[in-house]
């Protein structure tokens, strides 16, 4: 624990864990994506869909699909912005199956046609935890320099991204690979302590069996 997770983030208020946090849950599901979002399906659980409106929570995430930072002033009006720039959106509530009180399940799509969802929990301090991934379970932050490869589960997939890694002098941290079934769609999620370049994201997007690669900043 340092000092920021106890006197909380720089942020545009009322909450952390409704504003901050929400914000941050946008930006992982636009980064994610890839691409500038075009439309959005944001499902709001527990806390998130009884008080989203009072804290918040509506703006933060169309502010983090719009790319702001949590301390970003526009977010207060982010839903203009999002009509200005052509982000049609559409807010629901629903129930998700054991989901943390503040979760929120988004779809994003670009002007290819191309989804992403995104289920993810703020837990506090504007904190955050994405849970799943287009179906898949996944666990992790945001926190490090994280890379996130939706592949195939294939013999030597793993073995290649790591050793193309070790290659280019990047440290794992902490690495988990998640699917469904044997041979059908997985993803990697690896935690390291560099910060990773466009060149080596391309090599690694150049091996067999990866669908892609997404390289996310720490929040």
């Amino acid at each position: 624990m340092n000092v920021f997770d106890i006197i909380g983030p720089v942020m545009v208020g009322p909450s952390s864990s409704h504003t901050a946090g929400a914000a941050r849950i946008g930006k992982i599901a636009r980064n994610l994506l890839g691409k500038e979002p075009v439309e959005a399906i944001i499902e709001l659980h527990g806390s998130f869909a009884q008080t989203y409106k009072g804290h918040g929570t509506d703006r933060a995430i169309i502010g983090g699909l719009l790319g702001f930072e949590p301390d970003d002033l526009r977010i207060r009006d982010s839903l203009d912005i999002a009509a200005e720039k052509g982000l049609v959106y559409t807010i629901k509530r629903v129930t998700l199956k054991d989901a943390h009180p503040n979760a929120a399940r988004i779809t994003v799509s670009d002007y290819s046609g191309r989804r992403v969802v995104v289920t993810a929990a703020s837990v506090g301090g504007g904190n955050v935890v994405v849970k799943d991934i287009n179906g898949l379970e996944v666990d992790f932050t945001g926190r490090s320099h994280t890379i996130v490869i939706p592949h195939r589960d294939a013999p030597g997939v793993v073995a290649a991204v790591t050793g193309l890694l070790s290659s280019n002098d990047i440290n794992i941290g902490k690495m988990k690979v998640y699917r469904k079934r044997r041979g059908g769609d997985a993803i990697m999620v690896i935690e390291v302590d560099q910060e990773i370049d466009q060149a080596i994201a391309d090599k690694l997007s150049e091996l067999s069996y990866i669908n892609q690669v997404t390289i996310l900043k720490p929040l």
